[in-house]
């Protein structure tokens, strides 16, 4: 016999409805059951809120993408992940964090001569000095090859007998390999320091969406002062020589993402547009957004819709 609301012994076990729900018991008697507790446990699966799931935007040009929450390590969404393509300049992210461990931040770095015959001309000075990390946020803010080797060079001049540069640079490679693997990137291996293509067919680094994020969220926990200079549009730098160096962000959309945080742009033939950027979305909360294998205008646009889509979907939820 079943009734609705209470429930009625049947001998050694009994079937009880409440709110729709159906439990059965046939171990214990039902002295054993605790009526309060099925009514609130019922109420609570009821009304149990449904998560909004997160929009992908529509047309999204990256040939990879992953957004990730870093406080909790929610990923929200993840296409191509751990494909391995091309990094183009996300790399001196590396550079960075490798020579910013290496020595300290105080570290007189001079530009060489084969420093600026790099591609690219970033307003860098043969024979000029600078502070590391001023050298660090200029190469981050203006994606210079000239002072990405200039770092990787200044960095090995003090653990290293040789003053051969292509030395330095080779020993300086294999610690930023050597960190890859310390931290966990499974799908990254780098061959220079800048991201430069090598041929048009080899890139200088290669790495996946996955593995960007979590570099990024690397720096962020443990020196996020490596990248706070990518934050702004513009900044004013001086070398120790007074020479005076105005440098614009790579990251056109560095006023269009809310609560950024950093970010590093790449672009090469092989690479295509590259943007990673972490967000703040509240209390502290970093998220990391990565886009590989866009174009050069659409990393902007895809990182831009990635960014609203996070939003919308912490509000949501």
């Amino acid at each position: 016999m079943i009734r609705t609301g209470k429930y009625e012994s049947l001998g050694f076990g009994s079937l009880l409805i409440v709110g729709g729900l159906v439990s059965v018991q046939t171990l214990f008697p039902t002295s054993f059951l605790n009526i309060d507790l099925l009514h609130s446990r019922a109420a609570v699966i009821e009304t149990l809120p449904t998560k909004i799931p997160f929009q992908v935007p529509a047309g999204l040009e990256a040939r990879a993408a992953y957004v990730v929450d870093t406080t909790t390590g929610e990923v929200f969404y993840a296409q191509n992940s751990t494909t391995s393509l091309p990094l183009a300049s996300i790399t001196k992210l590396m550079t960075a964090i490798t020579a910013y461990e290496q020595v300290p931040a105080s570290t007189v770095a001079k530009i060489r001569a084969n420093d600026i015959v790099q591609e690219g001309d970033s307003g860098l000075l043969a024979n000029e000095q600078w502070r590391l990390k001023d050298l660090l946020d200029f190469t981050l803010l203006v994606s210079s090859n000239d002072g990405a080797s200039a770092l990787a060079s200044a960095s090995m001049a003090f653990s290293t007998s040789s003053q051969d540069t292509a030395v330095q640079k080779s020993e300086f490679i294999t610690l930023m390999n050597q960190k890859a693997r310390d931290i966990g990137l499974v799908d990254t291996y780098f061959t220079n320091e800048s991201g430069l293509d090598v041929s048009s067919t080899t890139a200088g680094a290669y790495g996946s969406a996955k593995d960007v994020a979590t570099l990024f969220s690397y720096i962020l926990q443990k020196h996020p002062e490596v990248v706070e200079a990518t934050r702004y549009e513009r900044i004013n730098f001086t070398s120790i020589d007074d020479f005076r160096h105005p440098a614009k962000n790579t990251n056109e959309a560095v006023n269009a993402i809310p609560g950024l945080i950093g970010s590093k742009t790449g672009l090469t033939d092989l690479a295509g547009g590259n943007l990673v950027v972490a967000i703040d979305v509240g209390f502290g909360r970093p998220v990391v957004i990565v886009t590989l294998g866009s174009s050069e205008k659409g990393r902007f646009t895809d990182t831009e819709a990635l960014a609203s889509s996070t939003l919308a979907y912490i509000r949501q939820n």
